[in-house]
């Protein structure tokens, strides 16, 4: 039994980083997104945040900022495609 232990630990930590990991991920994605390809990095982010969110993210404050900006991003599509009728950013 002892030596099926430490292996769990190290994979349950390897698991948190994995989880820490992409709450970061999500927080950068939905921050890029606000600039540029927010109908794509938008979801990505939603999806990521979501899925670390839900393994139990130790780093959950970045988690829920990766979801909001993921969320953000796709108001601001649609704000865009309200006032354009495109996909596109025109100034």
């Amino acid at each position: 039994m002892q030596l099926t232990a430490p292996a769990t630990r190290s994979a349950r930590r390897t698991g948190i980083r994995d989880t820490d990991g992409m709450a970061v991920a999500s927080f950068v994605l939905g921050l890029l997104g606000l600039l540029v390809l927010n109908v794509f990095l938008g979801p990505i982010a939603i999806a990521l945040a979501s899925v670390a969110l839900w393994r139990g993210t130790a780093r959950r404050g970045r988690a829920l900022l990766g979801l909001g900006l993921g969320i953000a991003d796709l108001l601001v599509l649609a704000a865009f495609m309200a006032t354009d009728n495109t996909m596109s950013w025109s100034l």
